[in-house]
């Protein structure tokens, strides 16, 4: 008797067992699936596929979302050769100039450079001249230009020490100056010339003393005006003195305000 008590519990224990299997930690897809969608009766048959939806009821989605397989390319494997380089592009606009830089440091002077020509006469606002001569002139001829053989100032070469005279490239005011040494016995007789035109005279009579004679004045010239002095030859010997060691001839000029166009 004790003995068909003791089995009829264990009957219902192992019935469980094997109705619905043993219990395990892992779960199917289709077993998770079928517990979510509604519960079973242990009397039906695990073959047996899910009844259908009724119409207008919403199906239950799956909580396990599939992943998304995106294949991958390893482009190194996939890499060519070099090319060859291309033509260069157009050039793009010049950017904005940078700040100036710092100042460098002085270089050594350079030596001095040959005189040039003269420029432009507008852009010279200054002129000056003084020449001299060592060697003594006797008039052979009526008219004769004297010639000088000394420079002191030639400022831009106006002055043509060939010819002996001053040319005007800057118009306006001028002052001149002749400066010469009479001999004994003898006439001076020289004018400054403007052009062709007698300005002023210097003139010393003949005398047994030979005397250091002087003439100046002021002109008005206009561009490419010639200024120069010429001895004056009449009846009478015309000479003026100097020697090899000293200068007692001079002629001397130069702009004092130039004529604003």
């Amino acid at each position: 008797m004790e003995a068909t008590w003791l089995q009829v519990p264990l009957a219902f224990l192992i019935l469980p067992l094997l109705v619905f299997g043993a219990p395990t930690d892992e779960s199917g897809p289709q077993e998770v699936a079928t517990t979510l969608r509604g519960c079973k009766r242990c009397c039906d048959s695990l073959d047996v596929p899910p009844s259908e939806p009724h119409p207008g009821t919403r199906p239950h989605s799956s909580p396990y979302v599939m992943p998304e397989v995106r294949p991958y390319i390893n482009i190194t494997i996939l890499k060519g050769d070099k090319g060859d380089q291309g033509e260069p592009g157009i050039p793009g606009k010049w950017g904005k100039e940078g700040p100036p830089g710092e100042r460098g440091a002085q270089g050594p002077k350079g030596s001095k450079g040959q005189m040039g020509a003269p420029g432009d006469p507008c852009k010279h606002q200054y002129a000056a001249f003084s020449v001299g001569r060592k060697k003594a002139l006797h008039s052979s001829e009526g008219y004769q230009a004297l010639i000088f053989d000394t420079v002191f100032v030639n400022l831009y070469s106006h002055f043509d020490m060939f010819k002996g005279k001053f040319y005007c490239y800057v118009a306006g005011l001028y002052f001149f100056s002749l400066n010469v040494h009479t001999w004994n016995f003898k006439e001076t007789y020289m004018h400054v010339m403007r052009n062709d035109q007698e300005e002023v005279i210097l003139y010393a009579q003949p005398s047994d003393r030979s005397i250091m004679q002087s003439q100046s004045l002021m002109l008005e010239l206009r561009e490419n005006d010639e200024v120069w002095v010429r001895l004056y030859k009449r009846e009478r010997d015309n000479a003026i003195y100097s020697d090899d060691v000293d200068i007692y001839i001079t002629f001397s000029g130069y702009l004092i305000k130039p004529t604003l166009e």
